[in-house]
């Protein structure tokens, strides 16, 4: 969105950025899982339109112009299972809609309607005809494994079924060990390959033919880290699904004064004069977040821990480069894809340095509600 019109490399090829100018965003929080937070601000501000669809006053939804107020699983109707699941469950509505609420279907169904192409959209479907949809073609292909799978009415009243386990006695890559010529693989030579001739003819500078390691700039070894000695390490929560439920009282009881907890060693610790329980702020040239800190035996020296998930909340919002007062650590780590091949996340690293903080202690106001007139 920065940058439309500017050629990137992606797998081998070169490409083009769209000037885009606006986001749908149905499900999820790239408030969360993006990194460089104050870059996506930035970012965000470019489009002539967002909108989103939420049930929740997310970092998401405070960052679009249109939000449409979605459904919770508890109200509405659903199919859960998952690619290792053992059962496929039906998730039946608990309680209606509230707030005026309705389900993505329906939502994305009254666009259609309103642009004239409802349908060819639904099919002739409303939720419940897909859902029924969809879970013949599952049903179907059980079958033909064999299994005794219900029809929809019946798993419906029923609650769930069975899934077979596939991967109960696999061995990866057993009929390619067992003839490797008549079970090739997917790659050119049709073998397993520790040079790809076809990657290095890419000419990546990040991303040789073969594995290889190669030296970044957040690591302790760099010269970055004379200016920001310590290595942040920013893992998965462990008191939530990565941001979902923040609010919750699960997540908020791991908090510290109302922050994400920061682990650091003792010596890193008493070198910063810094106390466990106290408030402490987490910078690079980046940007910069408050933490609640733990001191921990479980983190080596120069080496701290600080969780994702903790709902982004700027200081000030119209500044250019906001300070998270709650503790996501996305605004401290860099927006830049793991190589020229795969344009992955790097997010779960990154140099910093930490001070107290001696200033009042803002409030968060993540959770807040919007006014509404």
């Amino acid at each position: 969105m920065l940058h439309p019109g500017e050629l990137f490399d992606y797998d081998g090829r070169q490409h083009t950025y769209a000037d885009i100018r606006a986001v749908y965003w149905a499900g999820g929080n790239p408030f969360h899982h993006h990194q460089d937070l104050n870059r996506l601000r930035r970012a965000l501000g470019r489009p002539d339109t967002v909108i989103v669809h939420e049930p929740y006053w997310t970092p998401m939804a405070r960052h679009s112009d249109l939000v449409l107020p979605a459904t919770t699983s508890l109200e509405r109707e659903d199919i859960g299972s998952g690619r290792s699941d053992a059962r496929i469950i039906a998730m039946h509505q608990v309680v209606t809609p509230v707030g005026g609420a309705r389900n993505d279907h329906d939502i994305l169904a009254a666009l259609a309607r309103r642009l004239g192409f409802e349908d060819a959209f639904t099919e002739g479907r409303d939720e419940r005809a897909w859902l029924e949809h969809l879970y013949e073609r599952a049903a179907l292909s059980l079958r033909g494994m064999g299994v005794d799978a219900p029809n929809f009415a019946d798993f419906w009243e029923h609650g769930s079924i069975a899934v077979p386990d596939s991967d109960e006695d696999r061995t990866l890559f057993d009929e390619f060990r067992a003839d490797p010529e008549a079970h090739r693989l997917r790659t050119p030579s049709g073998r397993i390959e520790l040079f790809s001739e076809t990657i290095d003819a890419f000419g990546y500078p990040d991303c040789p033919g073969h594995p290889t390691w190669l030296e970044g700039d957040e690591w302790l070894g760099s010269p970055r880290a004379e200016q920001f000695p310590l290595a942040l390490v920013a893992n998965n929560p462990a008191t939530r699904l990565h941001s979902q439920l923040d609010h919750g009282a699960y997540s908020q009881a791991s908090k510290v004064q109302g922050r994400e907890p920061l682990r650091m060693h003792a010596a890193d610790a008493a070198a910063r004069g810094v106390r466990d329980g106290e408030i402490v702020r987490v910078y690079n040239d980046r940007g910069s977040c408050l933490a609640g800190l733990v001191v921990s035996d479980a983190v080596r020296t120069g080496v701290v821990q600080l969780s994702t998930g903790a709902w982004f909340d700027p200081d000030d919002a119209r500044a250019e480069q906001a300070m998270c007062v709650h503790g996501n650590p996305n605004v401290i780590t860099k927006d830049v894809g793991t190589s020229a091949l795969s344009q992955g996340c790097s997010g779960q690293h990154a140099l910093v340095e930490i001070e107290r903080w001696d200033g009042a202690v803002p409030p968060v106001r993540a959770f807040e509600p919007p006014v509404i007139d």
